[in-house]
């Protein structure tokens, strides 16, 4: 496994669709391809790199202050949504990459990590005893 604290730190930053919580990882129903996310973002996380999230109905100041992610709201309305950056480069936009791509952008290859399925993840965005959704 390649150790990304040997490199310059990275930033993954998302900019994530209106959701009832930071993460979409909450409430009674959870969308599997949101918590698919939420975990290969803690294998981000794991790797040294440093994730920040903006939610557009939690931040939405955050989304006009950056003129790519205002761009491409302007250009495509809330179907540039999410947006994924990689530093100050988008990465992506209109849907989440998977745990291969993240890899891929970080790594420059594919990792060999076991699939979040295999992993224990918190489910609740807002913590075990939350009631925020």
């Amino acid at each position: 496994m390649i150790n990304l604290s040997r490199t310059r730190m990275k930033t993954i930053r998302v900019y994530d669709p209106a959701m009832c919580c930071s993460t979409g990882v909450c409430g009674p129903s959870v969308e599997p391809h949101l918590l698919q996310f939420s975990q290969d973002l803690q294998w981000v996380e794991s790797q040294g790199v440093r994730v920040q999230r903006y939610n557009l109905a939690q931040q939405p100041d955050a989304f006009l202050q950056n003129k790519k992610v205002a761009g491409l709201l302007q250009a495509f309305d809330d179907k540039s949504l999410p947006i994924i950056f990689l530093n100050d480069d988008i990465l992506l936009y209109g849907r989440y990459p998977s745990r291969d791509e993240l890899a891929i952008a970080l790594h420059g290859e594919a990792e060999q990590v076991p699939p979040a399925s295999e992993q224990t993840a918190n489910t609740r965005c807002c913590g075990p005893d939350s009631t925020c959704c």
